[in-house]
């Protein structure tokens, strides 16, 4: 954990909170990478989180993950109790078949079972006994995500998971997450580069800028067109300004549109993880 716990103060859980942060600092030397963030995020939530190259995004999901250790930092957390963390690689134990990949570290009650249909639920489940090796880097994402969610984590976080991903995949991908969400119901924080991505996943959007969120922004897009892609137009304007991007260019290099939510799991892809429990109420040094 990160040091300098005299400075720190520990919370009451909000039981209606999935992440409760507040004045979250952390310092790599000099340099002040997050400044007395402040945050909450409701359970069921998704949201995503936007910077630049170095703003602190990576920095601040390993601090919620609890994976910063020996950081330099104050301020106090408030995560669930069980939580997974989604990377951009799979991560596979290239010895285990799938279906052990997914159940690797999972405890409980008929833990076969449960990872089958966490397979089947992103179409994988006749893949059960392949070996990592034998399935494209997609296919692997996919089982990444089954083990992730398998455990049910109140909380998921992902650091750029679609980025290694080639168009087609990424946006297949969204649809398989969306659908996913619905079913399992954790928080979710999304980190991205993406834009387009952040509008069409998440209900609320953030921007970490020099250490500090300077945007929260709802996204509550229309069902129908027009006005879904007038709002979905208004709101990619808005946070490329606060990025610091030219729109005028950006607009004639718009990104593709998403997916559908509702494509079969077996044409889909998905992301790697971690999962790891931290305690129910953790000191964020």
């Amino acid at each position: 954990m990160a040091q300098n716990a005299e400075r720190l103060t520990t919370r009451p859980q909000d039981k209606a909170l999935a992440v409760s942060v507040q004045h979250l600092v952390r310092r790599f030397g000099s340099r002040t990478v997050l400044d007395n963030i402040d945050l909450d995020i409701s359970k069921g939530e998704f949201v995503a989180l936007l910077g630049r190259s170095g703003s602190g995004k990576s920095t601040f999901l390993r601090a919620l993950a609890g994976l910063d250790h020996d950081v330099l930092g104050e301020g106090s957390l408030q995560v669930p109790s069980t939580l997974s963390v989604v990377f951009q690689d799979a991560r596979l134990l290239p010895w285990k078949r799938l279906v052990d990949n997914v159940t690797f570290g999972l405890s409980g009650a008929n833990v076969k079972g449960r990872a089958m249909q966490a397979l089947e639920e992103v179409g994988l489940h006749n893949r059960h006994l392949s070996w990592p090796a034998e399935l494209s880097g997609g296919e692997q994402q996919r089982v990444a995500l089954a083990r992730a969610l398998v455990r049910n984590p109140q909380l998921l976080l992902a650091d750029e998971p679609f980025g290694a991903l080639d168009a087609l995949t990424r946006l297949r991908m969204h649809a398989l997450l969306r659908r996913l969400c619905r079913h399992h119901e954790p928080a979710v924080l999304l980190v991205t580069h993406d834009v387009d991505e952040a509008i069409h996943l998440a209900q609320r959007i953030l921007i970490l800028d020099q250490g500090k969120l300077t945007v929260d922004v709802a996204v509550n897009l229309p069902d129908h067109s027009p006005a879904r892609e007038n709002e979905t137009a208004r709101i990619r304007r808005y946070l490329l300004q606060h990025l610091g991007v030219d729109t005028d260019l950006a607009d004639a290099t718009t990104s593709a549109s998403p997916a559908t939510p509702d494509q079969a799991p077996d044409q889909i892809a998905a992301t790697s993880d971690v999962t790891r429990t931290p305690a129910r109420t953790r000191r964020a040094a």
